[in-house]
């Protein structure tokens, strides 16, 4: 079953678009990643998922509900939850604070849902009372995933969580991406390291210029010339790959 499903989205920051009719699909349970060259319009098509930016047009579906236009704040609690790259916590707030923020609209204590958290990301537990501004960068963006876990969302969205990380965090960032979704969330991802993002995917989309380039599982993309892709090398995929049509 598709949770997700992005349909023909056109949009950016001005008149012109980034964004050029560009669709993805993600079932319940995958991991689904985001690559390109930069400027590819990969982290702008994700703000227009999440609704931090008004698509000019397109459509976003959630669990088979229409929910194109909604604001940011209101496609949290539809399920789908967004971590940007940058300004992802509120350095000033506790690590407790920060999933307290999290956790805004629930009901009751948030505690027990706080535990649960702690158990997936012991590290921020480890952490105690310090400020998200005092943490690495890796924690820091533990503990933007985890705020954005505390509403049990149905799709998680991370835009390129491992940018500027070591080699050891990175691979902690993508562990706790495979323990996320083994407890029913779907994660797209956006990803700048190529090989990272085909090694830990269940679908790869490839963006290049605004656009759909190529999709497919990570054994299709493996067998094409990404980086002339990347390049916009004519007939770079003309290897076959499984396209988002083609897609059962």
């Amino acid at each position: 079953m598709d949770i997700l499903v992005v349909e023909h989205m056109v949009g950016g920051y001005g008149k012109i678009p980034v964004v050029q009719d560009v669709s993805l699909r993600a079932k319940q349970g995958q991991i689904v990643t985001i690559v390109g060259p930069n400027g590819a319009g990969k982290s702008t098509f994700m703000k227009l998922m999440a609704g931090v930016l008004h698509p000019m047009s397109g459509n976003v579906q959630l669990a088979s509900k229409n929910v194109t236009n909604l604001p940011a704040n209101l496609m949290t609690r539809e399920g789908l939850a967004y971590v940007p790259q940058e300004n992802n916590v509120f350095p000033r707030m506790t690590i407790k604070e920060n999933l307290e923020m999290g956790g805004f609209i629930l009901s009751g204590d948030l505690n027990a849902r706080i535990a649960e958290l702690y158990t997936l990301f012991p590290d921020l537990e480890a952490a105690g009372t310090k400020k998200a501004g005092q943490l690495s960068g890796g924690q820091r963006n533990m503990l933007a995933m985890a705020r954005a876990l505390m509403l049990d969302p149905k799709v998680l969205l991370l835009d390129e969580p491992t940018a500027g990380l070591s080699p050891l965090y990175t691979d902690v960032v993508w562990q706790k991406v495979h323990e996320i979704v083994a407890k029913g969330t779907t994660v797209v991802v956006v990803e700048q390291n190529v090989d990272r993002a085909v090694a830990n995917s269940d679908w790869v989309y490839v963006l290049v210029a605004g656009r759909n380039r190529v999709d497919g599982t990570p054994e299709a993309m493996r067998a094409l010339d990404l980086s002339a892709i990347f390049l916009g090398k004519k007939g770079a995929d003309s290897t076959p790959a499984v396209s988002l049509e083609g897609r059962t």
